[in-house]
């Protein structure tokens, strides 16, 4: 009796035999084989085309270097000559314009202005926090106070000096406000050394809380809601959601801000210039800068400047970061 006949006499299904099974089997080293050698490629391509996404980075990284760094190096082989911005000749005088520089105070007194807009921009911080955090809240007419807020930053800068000069002026505008208030008399907002730095950073804060409040808005809003209510439920009221919620969750845009101001504040150069052109105690280290070259002829000289200046920002954005490191916030 074979072994067919055997299975149908017992009932059982006939075992599989050598010859059936290889077909099957090869079938199956033929299909792996095959995914094998489909993913052998797709790695080759991979190692070969490495260089693809260099492709999409190379037009911004040659504008990067073409506009940023190679003027910075050019800015710092002219610190080392003498050089007047016209004539051919570069005297090299290796570091005695950096020398002149630490040497001469008067060149130093303007971070005393520097520092009166430090104090504007830490106003304007806090402003634009408290703004933040109480239209992140449903308030009525929220969405107007944000472009009311955010517009005197869309205004060109050129613009914004010239309207308060006829702010400043004497007997103007801001002057008209404080007679209503009982304030009388003449004040020379411009003209006043004791008053000029102030009404100048004072336009600043006007102009860049905006800049602020759409950070803080963007920052505010990524937190989950549900946050919120637990609190609401635990029966913490507003001041105390923003100290333990809005506060810590926000910190890396509050420390990036911080490092704005700063250099920001070193670096002021646009409202000051087109206002008083830095007259009456008003010149801040970058008008400074400007005067010397194109002033005074003396690009060695400015090119040391704006060298100190870079260094400084980098600096003073070392320590705070050194100061305040970034976190990675876990909202939950």
């Amino acid at each position: 009796m074979t072994a067919l006949q055997r299975d149908r006499g017992t009932g059982k299904p006939p075992a599989r035999t050598t010859l059936a099974a290889a077909p099957a089997d090869r079938g199956r080293v033929a299909r792996r084989k095959g995914v094998r050698d489909r993913v052998a490629r797709r790695e080759g391509v991979r190692r070969h085309w490495w260089f693809t996404p260099w492709l999409y980075l190379l037009v911004p990284l040659g504008l990067l270097v073409t506009f940023t760094y190679l003027p910075i190096g050019d800015m710092i082989g002219y610190s080392f000559t003498d050089w007047d911005g016209i004539s051919p000749e570069k005297n090299n005088v290796g570091f005695e314009n950096y020398t002149d520089l630490f040497t001469r105070p008067e060149l130093f007194k303007v971070f005393l202005v520097s520092g009166v807009y430090l104090i504007a921009a830490v106003v304007q911080i806090c402003l634009a926090l408290y703004f933040a955090t109480v239209l992140s809240f449903d308030t009525r007419f929220r969405n107007f106070f944000k472009g009311i807020l955010f517009f005197p930053y869309l205004i060109n800068g050129v613009a914004i000096g010239f309207v308060f000069l006829y702010f400043f002026r004497p007997h103007g505008t801001l002057d008209s406000l404080l007679a209503l208030l009982g304030v009388h008399g003449e004040h020379l907002w411009m003209g006043d050394p004791d008053l000029v730095n102030t009404s100048l950073a004072g336009v600043s804060v006007w102009r860049y809380t905006g800049l602020n409040l759409v950070l803080f808005l963007g920052a505010i809003q990524s937190i989950p809601p549900h946050l919120y209510e637990a609190a609401a439920l635990d029966g913490a009221n507003r001041w105390q959601q923003f100290r333990h919620i809005i506060a810590p969750s926000i910190k890396p845009v509050i420390s990036l801000s911080a490092i704005l101001a700063v250099s920001g504040s070193l670096a002021v150069f646009e409202i000051p210039y087109i206002m008083t052109g830095g007259a009456n105690g008003s010149q801040t280290f970058v008008i400074q800068s400007i005067n010397m070259a194109f002033k005074f002829d003396k690009y060695g000289l400015a090119s040391a400047s704006a060298v100190v200046l870079l260094v400084l920002i980098l600096l003073v954005t070392w320590i705070q970061r050194r100061l305040v490191p970034e976190e990675r916030v876990e909202l939950s």
